[in-house]
């Protein structure tokens, strides 16, 4: 088998497998071991739902060797795994090859007796075969077609034009160039049909001249140009044959013909309900080519003060690249909704801007500064969140927690850390914990002690990643919070020195500013728990605590805004709830590591 060019180019460069029907119980450790004997095998993936975590039963296999690689699909191709004949192909990375469809054709009126083996066997003669496939019911029976991909058009072409009505297996099989779904409803070459739409007509020409013109290629049964209420032409009619081949030799003859001073545009009729299928695909298409092109150079900018317009948005940003666009989402009333976008000409520059301005004072408010994701995007990273956090709990490097914070242990009244997750080890005496000293004789006020380790509650992914971490962080205040900040420089947030209230959203960030991190927490958290109790006094402890997994940036947004703090607090309790619900079913599966309570007095 021949080594496909993008791998030749670069022969010493590391080379990936796309492995294709896959059983649903193939895991990552059970494909590594299928491919363990090749030597230079890096890496292996199985693909699954963001959401469910069900696998998609496909996966990638990753070697540094190319020679390896072409091993493996020479001996790893249509082989049994877990009871399944798996595909391997070479993974195409290019998303111009796959959407064009090159060298790929479609297969039809297979018998039963062909499946994948016979199939790549009857189309090897005319190149290399990329990938090939019949496609299967759930019960493994042949739907009688499938397809082929070869690495060259040139090797379509010659397989087309060889195998296109020969026998196979005892039937006549239909072989052509593969065609897209939506590309297929626009073309329909083989429909029958008598109707034409006719559009693009000149305003003086008449039903009687529009006759004339088409009435060379047949018979014509009606006719109409479609007018106005003042019966002025709307420039566009129809024209019906009696005879199917007198309508498609019209279409062929007459689009692109001129009459008049216009250029006619001829084609079949089409229904309203098929006209919108095809500009949704269509539509479709494009957006996911846009965003496909602009994937890593788009950029979502949040907690934009009000006043701030879309030029002096650009103007900031355009210190770190070229921008193609900039525009801050506003309502319909054209108030600012505090987000907006800013496309880049090159990811290089929109990295450079989430590195310079993220948390950066913008009209006196902190930015958040990302690269823009889908939300399909957003629910995969949050599986590999989750994965990761599950590899911890096996002994594996803890996972990093978005944000740039550790998650915290809250220490409630009592004086024991409640319903914290502690590991063997940690806990090396009374009042001490990873090397942190806590006070005896009560707890202090949202007092943090940074923790390593991971929660054993999944959880479907929701709408904000940090709201995932259930049960594993309660915030309690003490009203000895201003004892416990003498002489640290740092004035609690929910009350200044004079007792005046709350401080403003220019004094609280200052006070966040000159706060190492665990203080910045502190103060934010002062300043969100009388916000929470308002709203659901009975779980203040744990939604504070969920919310402070949030960016600062995030935090401040919801302290200066009520509406989207009582959505968040929602959203979070929805967590909860979902948490509760699995936790019955799975706690047979976990360690129970939320019973400990560590004495501290």
């Amino acid at each position: 088998m021949a080594v496909p060019p993008t791998v030749a180019a670069t022969a010493t460069a590391p080379a990936s497998l796309y492995v294709g029907d896959l059983h649903p119980d193939v895991t990552d450790g059970a494909l590594f071991e299928a491919f363990t004997e090749f030597k230079s095998l890096s890496s292996v993936r199985v693909c699954r739902d963001s959401s469910s975590g069900r696998s998609l039963c496909y996966g990638y296999v990753n070697f540094l060797s190319p020679q390896d690689a072409m091993n493996a699909i020479e001996s790893k191709n249509h082989t049994l795994l877990n009871g399944k004949f798996i595909r391997v192909a070479w993974s195409c990375r290019d998303p111009d090859a796959r959407r064009t469809g090159k060298g790929n054709i479609f297969v039809k009126n297979l018998s039963d007796s062909v499946d994948n083996v016979g199939l790549q066997e009857l189309f090897k003669p005319f190149g290399n075969i990329l990938s090939c496939k019949v496609v299967t019911s759930e019960d493994g029976k042949s739907k009688g077609y499938g397809f082929v991909q070869f690495d060259s058009d040139e090797s379509a072409t010659a397989a087309m034009e060889k195998l296109n009505g020969s026998d196979a297996g005892g039937k006549q099989i239909y072989v052509a160039k593969f065609v897209k779904r939506s590309d297929r409803v626009l073309s329909r070459a083989n429909a029958i049909y008598t109707n034409l739409y006719v559009k693009n007509l000149d305003p003086d020409v008449t039903e009687e001249v529009l006759r004339e013109k088409f009435s060379d290629f047949g018979k014509i049964t009606s006719l109409v140009i479609v007018k106005n209420e003042n019966g002025i032409s709307r420039g566009f009619g129809f024209v019906n044959f009696e005879s199917p081949d007198d309508a498609k030799q019209a279409t062929e003859t007459m689009n692109g013909s001129q009459l008049g001073l216009k250029v006619l545009y001829v084609s079949r009729a089409q229904k309203r309900a098929e006209r919108d299928e095809i500009l949704r695909r269509q539509f479709e298409e494009k957006r996911k080519e846009s965003i496909l092109k602009y994937k890593d150079s788009n950029v979502y900018v949040k907690n934009i003060d009000d006043d701030v317009s879309d030029e002096e948005l650009r103007e900031h940003f355009s210190q770190c690249g070229s921008i193609t666009s900039a525009k801050i989402m506003r309502d319909d009333k054209g108030i600012s909704k505090g987000f907006g976008f800013i496309c880049f000409s090159h990811p290089e520059e929109a990295s450079r801007a989430v590195n310079s301005f993220h948390g950066f004072m913008f009209h006196r408010k902190p930015l958040y500064v990302a690269i823009a994701q889908r939300k399909q995007d957003r629910q995969a990273q949050l599986q590999l969140h989750y994965s990761q956090r599950m590899a911890g709990l096996s002994g594996a490097s803890p996972a990093v927690i978005p944000g740039g914070y550790p998650s915290y242990y809250y220490t409630g009244p009592s004086g024991l850390i409640s319903q914290a997750p502690s590991r063997p080890g940690l806990i090396h005496n009374r009042g001490r914990m990873n090397g942190h000293m806590i006070p005896q004789g009560g707890a202090p006020s949202a007092m943090y002690i940074p923790h390593l380790q991971q929660p054993t509650q999944p959880v479907a992914p929701l709408k904000d990643p940090h709201l995932q971490r259930v049960g594993q962080h309660r915030y309690v205040p003490s009203g000895r919070s201003r004892e416990m900040n003498k002489g640290s420089g740092v004035v609690p947030s929910g009350s200044d020195p004079a007792g005046a209230g709350p401080p403003g959203t220019e004094m609280l960030s200052s006070l966040l500013a000159a706060a190492s991190p665990e203080q910045q927490k502190q103060i934010l958290g002062e300043r969100l728990y009388p916000l929470v109790q308002k709203n659901k006094p009975d779980l203040v402890a744990k939604i504070t605590g969920m919310l402070l997994e949030m960016d600062n940036s995030e935090l401040l947004l919801l302290l200066e805004s009520p509406e989207s703090l009582a959505a968040k607090v929602e959203e979070a309790v929805q967590v909860l709830k979902l948490s509760k619900s699995k936790s019955s079913n799975q706690a047979a599966l976990q360690p129970n590591f939320l019973s400990t309570e560590v004495a501290v007095n």
